[in-house]
Formats: structure tokens, C-alpha cells, sequence
């Protein structure tokens, strides 16, 4: 694509995102962000799918024989806080930087990815490009990009646009949620009586607070475990024979979830249930072809704490897109238009140096 044609493009995405911003666009309530995703795919001629608020589309040369590469960003915002001073879903320019709600996490990377789809989408290239606009990440629903997966190609990378400031996570990590119950026995307070749960509870949580996991990351450090929630009794005169609490687990790529699990478990005498096993850690190999395009480009490198579609692919990812991580679920949440225009040349030049790299190992 010749740059005028390139820069015609970056001018209607950044245009785009101005659309997206005047749209409440909350998890599970993205239905006309998704229509706006889908009209700017067609009116540039792209034919598209659309499964729930998800949109997916192929690049013209699609073959099956050949590997394929997910662009991937989401549409659905949070909700804004009470600290907005401006109008959230309006877009405001100002400075050089777009203003509203859902700018910077994620509507710079979508827009980013998706001119790049774009640029890419009529040419003869090694690869499929399949792009997913999805929804629920926020809340990282069953109806967002875990939906998708089962319905396209399996693909040997992915790349999730987040704002990283176009540095490069090759680490996220996971979330584990873990319901405890610690078990007592019911007494009457006044006379000394039963086992009091919640003092067993304690015991418990505080082997947490000081807890340490045997193993750690090179990119992500260490698992960190916090007590967040804490129930017990229904009177005052009754010692509890029960008491709930509930942890926040944020595992690095050296475990998986169900090993963060049993390390947990084994350390505890409260029951534990996990709510869930799917927001799982993610890394990319340290020999992996991407790594060394990423050395090849000077783009720093590093583990994520926080949470993306990433915990939800099953292969390959990288997580990179315009912006700053800070500046999302802030008030007054923004984006600079040039790191929207930084973020669109290094995602095609991360594509390009990829695929060549690969023909080069051929």
C-alpha cells in the first residue's frame, strides 16, 4: 500500500475511534460499537463475521495451508468514574491528545490493529491475518474472545493490543480466585465454649501474608497472594462454626493455576475452592521467532501484571498497542494521536520483519 493510501487509512481509524468514544460501549453491552466495527470494515470493502458483539474478518488471500497471525483488541469499555471533568463519551481533541472513555484501553490498539489489518489485507503474504474485535474483556466474559476461538483457524500467534506503549509483554499474568472455608464448632461466647472459626480463619491468613512461593518468574517475579474478602457469625453471643474468606492469586508464567492451586492448598487448613482455571498465565518461549524481531526492532521487553484476552488464548501472544497502561479507568482517560500513528508503523513493521524472519528460517 503506498503511503498516501496508508496515511488515508490512519486518518479514517483515528476517525473511527472518534465514533467509538460517543458510544457507551460497557461489557456485555457493546452491540452498536460492534455495528460501527463492522459499517468502517465495510464501507473499506472487507466482508466480515459477526458472533455476538465480536467481529472477525480474514485478509482477502486467505488459504488454509498457510499459518495464521490473530490481531486482536476489544471494544467494550468500564464503566466512568465520578472524576470525569469532561464528557466521557465525547471525543474531545485537545493538544494533540483524543479525550473519552475507552481512547486509551483499548480504542488506540483496535484502531492501531485494525489499520494494519487493513494494509496488509490485499496483499500476497506468507501468513494469514485474522482480526477479532471482541467483546466482554473487561470483565473477561464467556461471550467475548473465548467464544471466538472455537469458530476460527488455529493460529501459531497472536497479537493483543493493550496500552503497553508499544513495549512488548512476552508475560502476563494470571488470575485465581480461591473461596476458603475455615471449619469450628459453635459454642456460646459468654461460657468458652466450641472452636471458634474465624481464629482458625486467621491462622490461615496470616500464613498467607507471609507467604512465598517456591518458584519464580524471570520477566514476572513472583506469585503474589492477597486475602480480600472476610465473613463469619450471625451473633454476637455465638462463637462462628464457619468462616469464609476469599483470595486474589496472581500467578506468573513459572505455574499454571492448578499448581498455584495445590501449592496453596498444601500450605492451608481451610477447604479451598477455586472459582475458575481459565485466566491463565501466559509466556512466550524464549527462543520463539518474535523475540528476536522484537531485538530486531529495539523493543523493550516485559512481564505484565495486569489481566488482557491474553489469559484466554491458548497459544502464542504477545501483548503490545499505543498508550499507557496508567491512563486506564482513569478519569479524563485520553490518548496521544501520535501514538496511534507510532503504534500502526511498529505493528506493521512487527509483522513484516515476523514473516520475513520466517522465510529467511526456510
Amino acid at each position: 500500500m503506498e503511503n498516501t493510501n496508508l496515511n488515508n487509512v490512519k486518518t479514517k481509524a483515528i476517525d473511527l475511534l472518534k465514533e467509538l468514544i460517543t458510544i457507551p460501549s460497557f461489557s456485555k453491552e457493546e452491540h452498536e460499537t460492534a455495528n460501527s466495527i463492522g459499517n468502517f470494515l465495510k464501507h473499506q470493502g472487507i466482508e466480515f463475521n459477526r458472533m455476538g458483539n465480536n467481529i472477525i474478518a480474514y485478509n482477502l488471500h486467505f488459504d488454509k495451508q498457510k499459518p495464521s497471525i490473530l490481531l486482536n483488541s476489544h471494544h467494550d469499555t468500564v464503566k466512568p468514574n465520578a472524576g470525569y471533568t469532561k464528557n466521557p463519551f465525547e471525543a474531545i481533541e485537545q493538544n494533540g491528545k483524543l479525550y473519552g472513555l475507552g481512547s486509551n484501553d483499548a480504542g488506540g490498539s483496535l484502531v492501531s490493529l485494525l489499520a494494519t489489518f487493513i494494509h496488509f489485507y490485499s496483499q500476497e503474504i506468507t501468513d494469514n491475518l485474522i482480526f477479532v474485535a471482541s467483546a466482554e474483556e473487561e470483565i473477561s466474559g464467556k461471550n467475548g474472545i473465548s467464544s471466538v476461538l472455537e469458530h476460527i483457524p488455529k493460529c501459531e500467534l497472536a497479537i493483543v493490543g493493550e496500552p503497553t506503549e508499544m513495549k512488548m509483554a512476552v508475560a502476563e499474568k494470571g488470575l485465581l480466585v480461591i473461596d476458603a472455608v475455615a471449619i469450628g464448632k459453635a459454642g456460646h461466647a459468654a461460657r468458652n465454649e466450641g472452636e471458634n472459626a474465624i481464629y482458625n480463619a486467621m491462622e490461615d491468613i496470616l500464613k498467607i501474608k507471609d507467604f512465598k512461593f517456591k518458584k519464580c518468574s524471570n520477566y514476572l517475579g513472583e506469585n503474589k497472594v492477597s486475602a480480600t474478602i472476610i465473613k463469619a457469625g450471625q451473633q454476637h453471643n455465638v462463637v462462628p462454626d464457619s468462616c469464609e474468606f476469599t483470595m486474589d492469586v496472581r500467578v506468573t508464567d513459572a505455574y499454571t493455576l492448578e499448581e498455584a492451586f495445590e501449592e496453596i492448598q498444601s500450605q492451608l487448613n481451610a477447604k479451598l475452592i477455586a472459582r475458575s482455571f481459565r485466566l491463565q498465565s501466559s509466556f512466550l518461549p524464549e527462543n520463539h521467532k518474535m523475540m528476536e524481531v522484537a531485538h530486531a526492532l529495539g523493543l523493550e521487553k516485559f512481564g505484565s501484571p495486569t489481566l488482557s484476552d491474553q489469559a484466554l488464548i491458548p497459544f502464542d501472544s504477545v501483548k503490545i498497542g499505543p498508550g499507557k497502561s496508567e491512563r486506564s479507568h482513569t478519569a479524563d482517560e485520553f490518548i496521544e494521536l501520535k501514538e496511534i500513528e507510532e503504534g500502526i508503523k511498529i505493528y506493521i513493521q512487527l509483522l513484516e520483519k515476523y514473516m520475513n524472519h520466517k522465510n529467511i528460517a526456510k
